[in-house]
């Protein structure tokens, strides 16, 4: 396999970007070698600077459901593009992404258009705190909602332990409010709330997306909703990677909960930059010029970003792909499972709507802790064959892949030749 420009690109990158990339997980630390520089997309295929063609199941961590470039989503984009870049001033689009995503989520009446989800995540927790009076929060090891000071936060090594900053340059007065509980684990929660009275937001991932693809176990969802309405406790759900990924709206629809506060991101803008939080009226007028809970942004509903996000959703609804990604999505858990049984190899496959994660481990994955049990070794054989299969995967045991409408039969039936061989050569080792 020729990564020679590749690997020219990462060396000549690295003088004037850190590490040669601009977001750690695409320097391919966790599986080795020289990261892909990536020259082009259509559909369902992604293409590197060596002209190396892989089906691309990373698909920008989630936006891209249509696949690459689809033909009506370009149009408005061009379009968009031939009235201004942007402006500083609200437009027509802002109005209508809004109906659309607010009509796509019960509960919220009005949302706030931001650049991305860290954004939104912060700007969420800002508005919990204001309209709480309060200033904890708390939230779930293994999910990462974005890299603001507050939530880069690792537990320690009890669930009543301080929080202990989770990056160099996050001092610790900045995660003082945060406390660590355990995903699936209500006793943990609990145990915070019985010991802090000033609880003003719970935030977490309905599906946990970062530590791979969690579900919530046993009603673990439900009855988190039902504890912070008890104790008059905001939650947020952060809906940035999980948003119209399971169905036209949110996760937290289908597994019957309904948070306060919402934070989406990913999908709502087609690829370009834009994140959001969301609401009932009661809490988002607390939100500046209404209310005094301050949050700007020059580039806000960006008019291409408007355009963009508009059109993806319209054909996304259109489309209405989410019957066939679940059957997709079973099949390629039935493949894995097979391919790793007759190989030899432990494994665990999670999925949930258009989001699938093999985990190698032979426990059942619940939590961050049993997704750490994860061989990372083996995951890094892994990708690498897949990639040398054509087969274009996040390049770390702890990403979910993704799903789109572009995928093929042939595509599938190449996928699965790749995971065959990828999982026989672990069966050497």
């Amino acid at each position: 396999m020729n990564l020679e420009k590749s690997i020219a690109l990462y060396t000549k990158g690295l003088k004037h970007l850190v590490g040669a990339v601009n977001s750690p997980v695409r320097a391919f630390k966790s599986v080795g070698g020289v990261p892909l520089f990536i020259d082009r997309a259509g559909g369902s295929k992604i293409y590197d600077v060596d002209g190396n063609e892989y089906i691309d199941f990373v698909l920008s961590y989630g936006p891209m459901i249509l696949g690459h470039r689809n033909k009506k989503v370009e149009k408005a984009i061009k379009k968009a593009l031939k009235k201004g870049y942007t402006f500083g001033a609200t437009t027509k689009n802002e109005i209508r992404l809004a109906k659309l995503v607010c009509n796509a989520f019960p509960g919220m009446d009005k949302v706030r258009f931001v650049n991305s989800g860290t954004e939104a995540v912060l700007s969420a927790i800002r508005l919990a705190r204001a309209f709480t009076g309060k200033d904890k929060i708390i939230k779930f090891s293994g999910c990462y909602h974005g890299h603001s000071d507050a939530l880069l936060v690792a537990a320690g090594s009890g669930l009543a332990t301080l929080s202990l900053p989770g990056s160099a340059g996050v001092p610790e007065d900045a995660v003082k409010n945060t406390l660590i509980a355990e995903y699936n684990n209500l006793d943990s929660v609990r145990k915070h709330i019985i010991r802090n009275k000033d609880i003003a937001a719970i935030i977490i991932e309905p599906i946990g997306g970062n530590m791979g693809v969690v579900l919530p176990q046993n009603n673990f969802l439900k009855e988190l909703s039902e504890l912070a309405k008890e104790n008059e406790i905001l939650l947020i759900a952060d809906e940035v990677m999980t948003g119209f990924r399971s169905k036209f709206g949110g996760a937290q629809e289908i597994l019957g909960v309904e948070a306060d506060i919402t934070c989406l991101g990913k999908i709502i803008g087609g690829g370009f930059p834009v994140g959001a939080y969301g609401a009932r009226n009661e809490i988002m007028e607390m939100v500046a010029p209404l209310g005094e809970m301050y949050q700007a942004g020059t580039l806000s509903g960006n008019p291409i970003a408007m355009a963009c996000g508009i059109e993806t959703l319209k054909v996304l609804k259109k489309k209405d792909p989410f019957k066939k990604f679940e059957i997709i999505a079973k099949r390629l858990e039935k493949i894995l499972l097979k391919e790793a049984k007759e190989n030899g190899i432990d494994l665990q496959v999670n999925r949930f709507g258009s989001m699938i994660n093999p985990f190698f481990t032979s426990k059942k994955v619940v939590d961050f802790k049993t997704a750490q049990s994860s061989d990372t070794k083996k995951f890094k054989i892994f990708f690498w064959k897949m990639i040398e299969n054509g087969v274009f995967l996040p390049p770390s045991q702890f990403e979910a892949w993704f799903l789109s409408t572009k995928f093929s039969e042939k595509d599938l039936e190449k996928t699965e030749k790749a995971i065959a061989i990828a999982m026989q050569s672990l069966a050497k080792i």
